[in-house]
């Protein structure tokens, strides 16, 4: 399978045609952006590491009965994915206030939620993903009806039922998560996108120590390493 026409580039991917149109490529790009693109860095090996952690986690959530985009791992940075239209809601998975949450509603870091909070941003760079509620979702026309809000959050939970337990078994606490859904051929809604550190937010549950992108916005250092162990845990669970 080779690429052919370059349909996409985000700020972690490029995604490229190929010569089934079924099928697309994701190439993970080494780079790294937070606050909106506004700091930006490289770091060697991040694209890698990011696509090797999602193949594993998309197999997982694949024998646990989550529909997904993922083929197969390709190389060290592409995967083959099903063609999907994106579902332009970001749907943000929260255990732990951390971020955003605790910056906007004072909730201190590290508290844990009462129960598993789901949010909706507007995946819109231009607009700085605002917060979306479902009558925003529906005026948008990002959703046909509100029967498909309830899907993706009962998604979003069976998902964080599922990562939380499996990175439990690893010693890592599952924080706060994005996940991105999208339309296949048959208009099965689908899980899309990644599931990497760049998306979660994970700590060590003994240390606290944060294995994920957060080491790139606070400029803690150590950002290929943290991906590395997490990597490490997972292929030696």
């Amino acid at each position: 399978m080779e690429k052919r026409n370059l349909l996409y580039e985000g700020k972690a991917k490029k995604i490229w045609e190929t010569d089934d149109p079924d099928l697309l490529i994701s190439e993970f790009k080494d780079s790294l952006t937070a606050f909106n693109g506004e700091k930006k860095a490289t770091e060697e090996g991040k694209g890698a590491l990011n696509n090797e952690i999602s193949a594993e986690l998309f197999a997982y959530l694949e024998s646990k009965g989550i529909p997904t985009h993922f083929v197969k791992m390709l190389d060290a940075n592409h995967m083959l994915h099903k063609r999907a239209e994106v579902i332009r809601i970001e749907v943000i998975v929260r255990n732990i206030a951390a971020g955003s949450l605790s910056r906007n509603l004072g909730i201190p870091e590290g508290t844990e939620l009462p129960f598993t909070l789901v949010e909706f941003d507007y995946k819109n760079d231009e607009l700085g993903d605002p917060k979306l509620n479902d009558q925003h979702c529906l005026i948008l026309g990002l959703v046909k009806d509100p029967s498909e809000l309830e899907y993706i959050r009962y998604m979003a939970r069976r998902i964080n039922r599922f990562l939380t337990e499996f990175y439990r078994e690893l010693g890592l606490k599952v924080v706060d998560f994005k996940l991105e859904f999208g339309r296949d051929k048959n208009d099965t809604i689908i899980l899309i996108d990644e599931l990497s550190p760049d998306n979660f937010r994970l700590w060590d549950a003994e240390t606290n120590e944060k294995m994920d992108k957060d080491r790139f916005r606070q400029g803690l250092g150590g950002l290929a390493e943290a991906y590395r162990e997490v990597l490490h845990r997972i292929k030696n669970r």
